[in-house]
């Protein structure tokens, strides 16, 4: 099957990895895969039907060769840029006299933020992530796609490259076999619900952030952390945080007090931030700052605390 090729060329730093890291679902997502160290698959369920995404690029400065193959080859194509991050707009955010932030941004100098314009493709994830260890969720999206969803078109899709599930198929999926994928009837009922309004979810993304928020808290089973976890995919919104997640309160308040903190602290801590709250979650998120460890490691939990 031939594919249809676009060559874009990024007008400032853009690193394919660290951009397209927050559509992986795990390190076995088969919607996602890497090739050598600059090669990047996606498989994914566009307006205009499946695809499959390649992009590449020679060296750091180049341009991005982009490859796409299936009835929706022409639309991600288009959609490449802000998938990494063209539109993002850092304007005003300086953390250099910050005594944490400073050498983060600077190791970390070119974070673009993603911006996918696809509503239920980051939403039905993230509720699967919803109040489980990531160790479980990944393995409930994983087995979600290998189950219902289907091979990408093109020749990564004999390779194991795979779209997700339609809206119409995750609307009939039965109760039983979201058990059997380790998903419980609350996170179900949730993906189920979404799936079946998934036409006025995609009208979202033409819309304000403010609105989107509003819009998904008003959906069963989807609140502050569901929303601004999509938010943060579909948007690019810089502002987006994930209040409810342990692991961002635990490792954001360390880097910006050298305490643990709670969420009522981390919003304190980060409104002088605002609009980019969320820039410096993924900040210190992706540069793995966090408190010292002490005494023997707990047993993995199936359950965090505030999700939803």
């Amino acid at each position: 099957m031939s594919g249809l090729e676009r060559t874009w060329q990024p007008t400032r730093p853009t690193p394919l990895g660290p951009t397209l890291a927050a559509l992986r679902r795990g390190a076995h997502d088969p919607c996602f895969k890497r090739e050598g160290t600059a090669t990047y698959w996606r498989g994914l369920l566009t307006p205009q039907g499946p695809a499959a995404l390649r992009v590449s690029r020679s060296d750091a400065g180049g341009p991005v060769l982009a490859m796409a193959w299936g009835d929706g080859a022409a639309w991600v194509l288009d959609a490449v840029p802000a998938m990494l991050g063209a539109f993002d707009e850092p304007a005003g955010f300086d953390v250099t006299g910050h005594p944490t932030l400073g050498p983060l941004a600077r190791r970390h100098p070119h974070l673009p933020l993603t911006r996918t314009h696809q509503v239920l493709e980051a939403l039905v994830p993230t509720v699967i992530e919803q109040k489980v260890t990531g160790a479980e969720a990944f393995g409930s999206w994983r087995a979600l796609v290998q189950r219902f969803g289907e091979p990408a078109p093109g020749p990564a899709g004999g390779h194991g490259l795979r779209v997700p599930p339609a809206p119409d198929v995750l609307a009939a999926i039965p109760s039983w076999e979201w058990l059997h994928l380790g998903i419980d009837p609350a996170r179900s009922r949730a993906i189920v619900a979404a799936a079946r309004v998934a036409p006025s979810l995609e009208r979202l993304a033409r819309g304000t952030t403010a609105d989107a928020d509003r819009a998904l808290r008003s959906l069963p089973g989807v609140g502050v952390w569901t929303s601004a976890e999509v938010r943060v995919r579909v948007f690019g919104d810089a502002d987006a945080v994930s209040f409810g997640d342990y692991h961002v309160a635990r490792n954001v308040g360390w880097a910006l007090t050298g305490r643990i903190v709670d969420d009522g602290e981390l919003a304190v801590l980060l409104e002088p931030f605002r609009p980019h709250r969320g820039r410096v979650q993924r900040l210190v998120m992706l540069s793995g700052v966090a408190p010292p460890r002490r005494g023997p490691r707990m047993a993995v939990r199936t359950h965090l605390p505030g999700r939803s």
